[in-house]
């Protein structure tokens, strides 16, 4: 009997709060109750100390909105097309409210088309927020860029002091312009390489400081100047 007591009394607790989460389901999906409404946007991005203005400007929508009534591939949308957001994610929590996930794009370097300057990361990728000025201690890339950016980067870092922009030529080789004026011709092959060996160059016998136009280092048999 009293199992049989016990059945009942679970089954009707069960149905009762069966019939309460179904409405309350129901409710949400018509726009009723508190968990069907956006009350806030949470985002998180994979960088800190950024300015996420103009994210949260894109993932912006009206106050009270119906949560279940946005549609989060367009909201995604409008999210990734903000320029130095990579990848994001907009998800729907269980309170209505929205949570984004972004991964921005990290700059290595900077891109020039002759007037502004803009962030460039280490695929390549040019991030369209022009600055007027270039920033010190930044490497500075003119015309087409390669999808690997990163080890010439780093080596040309050791000729900021002397270093104007890079340049990609032909889809296949570097030319280094330098502040002096003199355009250096970089190998195809271990172009990286190539920077050592004219940085020694040049603190041997301040090569850079020479009235020179040229510095073809393309052979790597010897060096040619002009």
């Amino acid at each position: 009997m009293k199992r049989s007591i016990w059945f009942w009394l679970y089954f009707v607790i069960a149905i009762i709060l069966a019939i309460y989460f179904a409405s309350k389901t129901i409710m949400t999906g018509l726009g009723y109750g508190s968990a069907s409404r956006v009350r806030s946007i949470s985002i998180k991005t994979d960088t800190k100390n950024k300015d996420l203005t103009a994210i949260a400007a894109a993932a912006a929508i009206a106050p009270g909105s119906r949560s279940y009534q946005i549609n989060l591939d367009e909201l995604n949308t409008r999210i990734n097309a903000v320029p130095g957001v990579k990848e994001s994610a907009v998800h729907r929590k269980p309170d209505g409210n929205l949570s984004v996930k972004v991964e921005l794009y990290k700059a290595v370097a900077l891109w020039t088309d002759g007037e502004h300057y803009y962030p460039l990361s280490a695929d390549g990728t040019i991030v369209k927020q022009p600055k007027e000025n270039r920033d010190e201690g930044n490497v500075v890339f003119r015309g087409a860029v390669p999808s690997d950016i990163s080890e010439i980067t780093k080596a040309a870092h050791n000729l900021l002091n002397d270093l104007d922009c890079l340049e990609w030529i032909e889809g296949r080789r570097w030319n280094l312009h330098t502040t002096g004026g003199i355009t250096v011709l970089l190998p195809e092959k271990n172009p990286t390489d190539a920077i050592g060996s004219l940085i020694v160059l040049n603190n041997n016998h301040k090569i850079l400081s020479k009235k020179l136009e040229i510095i073809d280092m393309r052979d790597s048999s010897r060096i040619l100047v002009r």
